[in-house]
């Protein structure tokens, strides 16, 4: 074990006493280029994704970085989830994306003004003002999976104490309202599972799951010619999104900001609702970490207990399909699910009640010419043998290290340890090789998309630590 000198300002990186910090040199190197990443990209707030692409604070990724910061600065992990969760709508939605009011409208698209309808007022369903003097958090109004629950109690494994437990008090009934609403509001079908109503709430903005169903959405690149995309000035306009998959992405998100993103009634109204067997099976796994939480903070941890289950009955019942042998997307437009082959089709295995035969079934796609695991490269993001796997293009092909690193904790779940440890040796010979960027070439390993990625970063932490825990 080795421990990194503590920092002299009060909000940087503390020494990660308690933690299996790595012992032989090459991995310091790795670890402190990961702490160096988080350092950089602390806004003093929160830490933003990356500071070439991704100026505002992420959902989603605002808990992976959490799960690192435990290990090197307890205080910002609890600080950024705080910063999220400041934004939270009364209705319980967490919003994919909060906005730093510094950052002006031109420097990132789709801005505030654009989910906010176009005015300066805040968009419907903000956060409260006047009387309880709540500031308006300036957000988008769709959300993000939900692994949040999961990254505040890894940072209270992390680094236990009596901070952290007000940190879990504070954030408890804040992370039920989230579940609730993802529970109810988007219940679409009525069956337990999630509809969401955005390909950007899946996290994995333009995966060929969504292809079925994006195409009966107009590609009218005359709503895109009112905005300008960022990304691709940024990024090889070849790494991103089609211009018309952006058209349909601005369509959707228009639909649902115009009827005030109310959830009542989506399925008369609404162009695209879809359930999703990765964000669904990352809403179980929090359910389980917010039963762990429960019982540090006194609360009851069987609802949740409860509700993981019936989760993971919903999943096997209506999105498993046995012949590919993977969870698939399922459109409520039509009922039908998707037949690609996706890297969120095998995010079921985070959960520890998956059945065995299904349990079976990913572990052998994840070793399979499909997904193709090894020492020298962990799971791309899409079916290798398919027609249209490109290895640059997003979600279509490159290798995310987030998504790998759920993979190997589903991997251990299931006492899959050897697996996981190939997994784990390829994850960090990326790093080791390319750095911490966004995503990575599927063949090569070369990086691709933003530099210094928080993400990327925080969890390469927590691979090096290697933490004997799951819980």
């Amino acid at each position: 074990m080795f421990h990194l000198a503590k920092h002299a300002r009060a909000d940087g990186p503390t020494d990660p006493t308690g933690t299996s910090a790595p012992a032989d040199d090459l991995d310091e190197t790795l670890w402190r280029a990961a702490a160096a990443i988080l350092d950089a990209n602390w806004t003093g707030t929160y830490t933003v994704p990356s500071r070439t692409l991704y100026p505002h604070q992420w959902s989603w990724d605002a808990a992976f970085i959490s799960v690192g910061l435990a290990h090197t600065a307890p205080d910002r992990a609890w600080r950024d989830l705080r910063s999220l969760f400041e934004a939270q709508w009364p209705d319980g939605r967490v919003p994919h994306i909060v906005f730093d009011p510094n950052v002006t409208e031109r420097d990132y698209f789709p801005g505030p003004t654009f989910w906010g309808g176009g005015g300066t007022t805040p968009y419907p369903g903000a956060p409260p003002t006047g009387a309880q003097r709540v500031p308006v958090r300036l957000s988008s109004g769709i959300v993000q999976p939900p692994v949040h629950a999961l990254g505040a109690w890894l940072t209270w494994l992390r680094a236990p104490g009596e901070t952290a437990v007000a940190e879990l008090r504070w954030l408890y009934p804040r992370l039920v309202a989230q579940q609730e609403y993802l529970a109810t509001a988007r219940d679409v079908d009525g069956a337990g599972l999630t509809a969401i109503v955005h390909p950007w709430e899946s996290g994995l903005d333009n995966s060929p799951a969504w292809d079925q169903a994006l195409a009966a959405v107009p590609a009218d690149l005359a709503v895109l010619h009112r905005y300008a995309r960022r990304d691709t000035q940024v990024v090889s306009s070849t790494h991103r999104p089609t211009d018309e998959d952006y058209a349909r992405y601005l369509t959707i998100a228009l639909s649902y900001r115009d009827q005030g993103y109310r959830d009542a009634d989506l399925a008369g109204r609404h162009p695209f609702l879809v359930e999703c067997p990765g964000f669904n099976a990352l809403r179980g796994a929090a359910e389980l970490a917010l039963a762990r939480i429960a019982e540090v903070v006194g609360a009851d941890p069987a609802p949740h207990r409860a509700r993981a289950a019936a989760i993971t009955r919903a999943l096997v019942d209506r999105l498993f399909d046995p012949e590919s042998g993977l969870f698939h997307v399922r459109d409520l437009r039509t009922g039908l699910r998707g037949p690609a082959r996706c890297v969120n089709g095998l995010l079921p295995l985070v959960l520890p009640d998956l059945p065995q035969a299904q349990v079976s079934s990913l572990v052998a796609a994840v070793t399979s010419p499909r997904f193709g695991v090894s020492e020298r490269m962990p799971v791309p993001s899409y079916d290798r043998l398919a027609a249209d796997f490109d290895p640059y293009r997003y979600w279509r092909g490159p290798v995310w290290f987030n998504i790998n690193w759920l993979l190997w904790r589903g991997l251990r779940t299931h006492g899959h340890d050897a697996l996981a440890d190939t997994l784990r040796t390829a994850l960090l010979g990326l790093v080791r090789d390319a750095g911490y960027h966004e995503y990575f070439h599927p063949d090569s390993g070369a990086g691709i998309g933003s530099p210094a990625f928080s993400w990327t970063a925080a969890l390469a932490l927590d691979l090096l630590a290697k933490p004997d825990d799951l819980d």
